[in-house]
């Protein structure tokens, strides 16, 4: 007895029973709930749990004498392990400062899958939803007898050792009938095999026994909160379904809250579930989450008014459809043999510095239109060489030469400063380093070059060269150096004028080397998403090109050119830059601030130095009618190319017949005006060629714009307003091969009637996107195929961005850019359409001020 008695005490201190559960104050009995809610999520271990609960219940518990406290916990690992079901992997002593294993995934998921496991062989039918079996009983049918019981095995929240069964006492008798009502009134007639007794034995209960109504419940709901959170699949109701024992039969599990609640002060609520009034914060912010209605389906997230809206579009059974045959590539005309042509651009340089010294190269003007500075070619070969020299023998760093040949080096240089920049570029060639010509830097924040940063750091950029005026202007930080500006690497900036650098020794000469497939320079380009790449051109690809031009423009030696563009990109490069020196022509440079204050400049310039090549785009002739009135004696009678650079846009035509009927007095001759087409990618694609005297230019076409936009081409009259008047940009270059494709998927080959993208394959385009293989192999390795799948040609063809289309007489129409393409409904628009209209319609009639 006294024995028993021993056994007793510990068992109510160790788990007090609810007749001394309810002489504690709340507190304690809340605090008592959150310390096994701590436990159960494995905030604390099993050794601060014992720790702070034997804190708690120590004022007001006897101290038990004669007993040792090893022996408490020794019992308590007995107790468990008695309760645990025959077949648990968890029916062995647990350690007891180690975690409870019970709260491990792969653990409750292997419990999971060997239910539903014996679901399937039974052939029962699955549960729909997750609900306790308990749900929907009342108050009374869902408060048992005096009695509880757990399971081990369907990741309940509660411990082992909190249920006590070595017991001898048998259980009452209304135990199984109560288990029975249960779960008769449970949705889940799958789980009432698992309640089910042995015929041969009879049922035990538990020695520290509870009244467990609503606590039950709440737990039950916790646990299946839990089995979310693991992303279990669907419960079988929390029933155990191991095998049933022959002397205690295993019963269906009743997941209960911490001892210490009673049934006395239940209310209803989440949905009807009966919890307890006396719960802590953390139970009933989980009680809370639990009313939650659940994720509604995908379908219930959009309102019935806009399901048109998410239909898709059918295709129009009127529309019209490409009706001509396949296109054949276009070949352009054979690119001529030259017998002194030089073998590189380097050797053309050197050829005319030491040959034609006192040839004028390059003259700049300032903003008042005046001649600052005349470049000579003795003075660019001179001028380079020392740069060369200084770049590679006078900068180092710790002994060791800052720059090795193949290092990328960017130029910023103002758009006023041609001659510096021109130096700069071709000491750059002269040293085997790569030029990276980028804009000024206006703020240390500013949004594009921040992109432009992007583009040194991936080129591996450490040195800038400038002007000593660009310098200064540039944002210092407080030591006086110029700031690493937002995203740029950071950069060594050396002033290339005269005082900065070195004469070379006599016997120091730069090697001038055959043109090869090596990078001669990288030119940026900015996409649609602000992103700036740069795009590598050969040294072989920089003299083809120079040779295209030469022969397609008809450029001779001595020629004056007048150039209003960028010298330091696109077609200002190319003509301004590179092919005037491989012909040693001479290159007027209008800078855009000067074209701010007097649009006629370039027209006077013409005019003055009797320039037979202008090379301008359409706004700069527009601005040049806006300022005509003034200038009574200009005469452009000289001109043989006026070449438009930007000519592949669609409101350029409008600019070109409004200054031809303008100048044509002043003389300006029809057939002069040559609009062309190209891209950073392609370089060149086509240019129109000056005709014989007096023949005239090509005609127009005039094009459904309802056709363009489902990408077949319709001819129409100009009568009508939804038409495109679009004009020819030429012919293909010399020794290329163009064919137009199709703009998405597989690169098939246009009909003739079709719109499509532009590709050539020519020696005298760029090669790749530096640093990006796999946009370079999708733009500049395009293969195209026929129809039945056939490639067209083994050479590979770079894309161009320009949509167009073959006309009659072999010459490229471009009628947009992707980079302008709109989706809209089916059909496509551009961008420069849209600019197009609103510049054809009459401002003050119809378009507001500020609008």
């Amino acid at each position: 007895m006294a024995e028993r008695s021993s056994t007793g005490l510990l068992m109510m201190m160790l788990d007090p029973s609810p007749a001394i559960a309810m002489t504690l104050p709340a507190e304690v009995r809340e605090k008592l709930a959150e310390l096994e809610l701590e436990l159960s999520e494995g905030d604390i271990t099993q050794k601060g749990y014992e720790k702070k609960r034997g804190k708690l219940l120590a004022p007001y518990i006897p101290q038990i004498q004669g007993v040792d406290p090893s022996l408490q916990i020794e019992h308590r690992i007995q107790t468990s392990s008695q309760v645990a079901p025959p077949g648990s992997k968890q029916n062995k002593p647990r350690v007891v400062n180690s975690r409870d294993e019970r709260f491990r995934s792969d653990l409750h998921t292997e419990a999971v899958q060997a239910a539903l496991a014996k679901y399937k062989e039974r052939k029962m039918p699955m549960p729909s939803k997750r609900r306790s079996v308990l749900v929907q009983s009342s108050v009374e049918a869902c408060t048992p007898p005096d009695t509880s019981s757990a399971s081990e095995d369907e990741g309940s929240l509660r411990r082992q050792g909190r249920i006590a069964s070595s017991s001898p006492y048998q259980a009452h008798p209304s135990v199984e009938h109560w288990f029975n009502r249960v779960i008769q009134g449970s949705s889940t007639s799958s789980s009432a095999s698992s309640t089910s007794s042995h015929p041969g034995g009879r049922p035990h209960h538990t020695t520290n026994t509870t009244s467990a109504s609503a606590a039950t419940v709440l737990a039950d709901l916790m646990a299946h909160t839990q089995l979310d959170n693991h992303s279990a699949p669907p419960d079988v109701t929390g029933l155990s379904e191991r095998s049933v024992h022959a002397e205690r039969p295993q019963v269906a599990s009743v997941r209960g809250l911490p001892r210490g609640y009673t049934h006395t002060s239940v209310m209803e609520t989440a949905d009807g579930v009966p919890v307890n009034s006396r719960v802590s914060s953390k139970i009933q912010q989980l009680l809370n989450t639990l009313k939650r209605p659940k994720r509604p389906p995908l379908r219930e997230f959009f309102v019935d008014d806009f399901e048109e809206l998410l239909d898709v579009q059918q295709p129009d059974a009127n529309q019209p459809k490409p009706e001509g045959g396949e296109m054949r590539p276009l070949n352009g005309e054979p690119l001529g043999v030259v017998t002194n042509w030089p073998p590189s651009l380097l050797a053309s340089l050197q050829r005319w510095g030491t040959t034609q010294p006192k040839s004028p190269c390059l003259t700049a003007l300032d903003n008042a239109g005046k001649p600052v500075y005349t470049l000579t070619y003795g003075k660019l070969w001179t001028r380079s060489q020392k740069l060369a020299y200084t770049l590679l023998n006078k900068l180092s760093t710790r002994n060791e030469p800052l720059l090795r040949p193949g290092d990328r080096v960017a130029l910023v240089f103002p758009n006023n400063d041609p001659v510096m920049f021109m130096v700069a570029f071709y000491g750059c060639l002269l040293a085997e380093l790569v030029p990276v010509p980028i804009e000024v830097p206006l703020t240390r924040k500013d949004a594009g070059s921040q992109q432009v940063g992007f583009l040194l750091g991936s080129c591996g950029v450490t040195l800038a060269l400038t002007t000593d005026a660009c310098q200064k202007g540039l944002p210092k930080a407080q030591t006086g150096e110029v700031v690493t500006f937002k995203g740029w690497p950071r950069l060594l900036w050396f002033v290339t004028d005269g005082k900065h650098v070195v004469k070379p020794p006599k016997d120091w000469h730069p090697p001038i080397r055959d043109a090869s497939n090596e990078i001669a320079y990288i030119e940026y380009k900015t996409s649609k998403e602000g992103s700036t790449m740069g795009i590598t051109v050969s040294h072989s690809a920089m003299l083809a090109h120079c040779h295209v031009l030469t022969q397609a423009c008809g450029y001779t030696e001595g020629e004056i050119i007048t150039n209003v563009l960028d010298f330091k990109r696109d077609a200002g490069l190319w003509h301004g830059i590179l092919t005037s020196v491989m012909n040693r022509m001479h290159v007027i440079s209008i800078p855009y601030s000067l074209m701010k204050v007097n649009p006629l400049s370039w027209i006077q310039k013409v005019h003055t130095y009797k320039a037979r090549v202008a090379v301008v785009k359409s706004r700069d002739m527009h601005w040049s009618l806006l300022a005509q009135r003034d200038q009574r004696d200009i005469s452009l009678s000289s001109l043989r190319m006026l070449i438009v650079a930007d000519g592949a846009n669609p409101w350029s035509i409008s600019s070109c017949d409004a200054f031809l009927n303008v100048f044509q007095a002043r003389g300006l001759r029809p057939e002069v005006i040559c609009p062309c087409a190209s891209s950073s990618e392609a370089l060149t694609v086509s240019i129109r060629r000056p005709p014989e005297m007096g023949v005239p230019p090509p005609g127009k076409a005039v094009l459904s714009m309802s056709g363009l936009s489902y990408g077949v081409i319709r001819v129409d009259t100009e009568e009508k307003l939804s038409v495109l008047t679009v004009q020819d940009v030429g012919q293909v270059m010399p020794g290329a091969l163009v064919c137009v494709i199709r703009v998405e998927g597989t690169p098939y080959l246009c009909r003739m009637d079709e719109v499509g993208e532009i590709c050539v394959s020519s020696s005298s385009t760029g090669i790749s996107y530096y640093g990006l293989p796999g946009m370079t192999k999708n733009v500049f390795e395009t293969i195209p195929v026929t129809s039945s799948g056939t490639p067209i040609s083994d050479r590979p063809f770079t894309r161009t961005s320009l949509l167009g289309f073959i006309g009659p007489d072999n010459l490229v129409f471009v009628v947009g850019k992707m980079d302008g393409l709109m989706a809209v409904s089916g059909r496509r628009h551009n961008a420069d359409d849209v600019v197009a209209t609103a510049l054809a319609v009459e401002p003050m009639k119809f378009v507001y001020r500020g609008r």
